[in-house]
């Protein structure tokens, strides 16, 4: 099980993500295009629709590999660019 309180840093990978890629895909782009520790925290990447994504959490012992679809509503109502930015669980990264 996730626990929230130990989530640690959470990036938003900014830009359009093909939701159809998998764990090693996806810790693949955070490695080389945006030279992070995809062991290191909790990635959110969007699709071209707003309201899904997906999200990769390492818990120490494998990968999760969520994702959500917002049945009200998008996840960000803003045009996104291609970049990775650290959200703080304590504020709102929109």
């Amino acid at each position: 099980m996730i626990n929230l309180a130990e989530l640690g840093r959470v990036f938003i990978v900014c830009g359009k993500t093909d939701m159809h890629r998998g764990i090693d895909s996806l810790a693949y782009i955070v490695k080389k295009s945006f030279h992070l520790d995809p062991f290191s925290g909790c990635f959110l990447f969007c699709g071209s629709r707003k309201d899904r994504f997906k999200a990769l959490y390492w818990d120490g012992q494998g990968f999760w590999l969520l994702y959500k679809r917002l049945e009200n509503g998008s996840t960000l109502g803003q045009t996104m660019k291609t970049k990775c930015e650290s959200c703080p669980m304590s504020k709102s990264c929109a």
